[in-house]
């Protein structure tokens, strides 16, 4: 949302069976990352449970102004842009669950963006500070996700699918595949904004990651999201993201 994280509480439940290990390994990677963006991790709670069940919330502040970044403001006109790549995650998830073997180079990039998202903290900043008013990161996919921004600003969108931009990794090595894991593969937590022409130029100017437009906001039913190839054909999906109360 373009504010800045403060501080973190950390709640486990966890079967008896847990190796210890594991929740060291759990916590390193946890306090890490709290040191970089300076997080204080303040408190918790650890319980036993027949499943494991990790619960992390985050609070945090807008900094110096009242601006943060939000679903709702989303406009008629906007373009749509992102962040980085995407589908990464999604093949990493399919290429570790699946035992897939590619090429070391390939097989780092995709793993480390399964394993290890790296949070767009200091873009969201950036974001706000260019003018940015509507964005979220991209946790369900990018299709289910652009469709809450819709529904909340109450507008539709268009997608064009060979806009979006795919690590050349999994292009490579998942073919025709790679852009649905692109548009509806999710947790790859790159930004989804809108914003004018004019204010996407100058953010690209000075973001040290890829920003591409790959769509628009238009005028129909909210919450609706068309995708559609290069001659304006629609592009059907399996699914359009997770579904969290029906996906499994």
């Amino acid at each position: 949302m373009g504010g800045l994280p403060r501080y973190a509480l950390v709640t486990l439940a966890l079967p008896r069976d847990t190796e210890i290990d594991d929740i060291t390994d759990l916590y390193k990677g946890i306090i890490e990352l709290a040191k970089k963006f300076e997080v204080a991790i303040v408190g918790g709670d650890t319980d036993g449970a027949p499943r494991v069940d990790i619960t992390i919330t985050v609070i945090g502040s807008s900094g110096d102004n009242d601006r943060i970044l939000t679903r709702s403001v989303a406009r008629v006109g906007d373009k749509v842009a992102v962040t980085g790549y995407l589908g990464t995650s999604a093949a990493g998830l399919e290429m570790l669950t699946k035992h897939l073997n590619f090429g070391l180079e390939a097989t780092a990039i995709i793993r480390q963006a399964f394993l290890r998202p790296y949070p767009r903290v200091a873009e969201g900043r950036l974001l706000v500070e260019c003018g940015v008013r509507a964005a979220m990161d991209i946790s369900d996919g990018l299709v289910s996700d652009l469709s809450h921004i819709c529904r909340a600003s109450r507008v539709s969108a268009r997608i064009e699918a060979d806009r979006v931009p795919i690590q050349p990794a999994v292009r490579a090595n998942f073919g025709n595949r790679a852009l649905e894991l692109a548009l509806s593969g999710g947790e790859d937590y790159e930004l989804l904004f809108t914003a004018s022409a004019d204010i996407i130029e100058r953010i690209a100017a000075v973001f040290s990651c890829p920003i591409t437009i790959v769509g628009e906001i238009t005028a129909g039913d909210a919450g609706t999201v068309n995708v559609v190839d290069n001659k304006g054909n629609p592009v059907s999906l399996p699914k359009i993201g997770w579904e969290h109360f029906t996906s499994k």
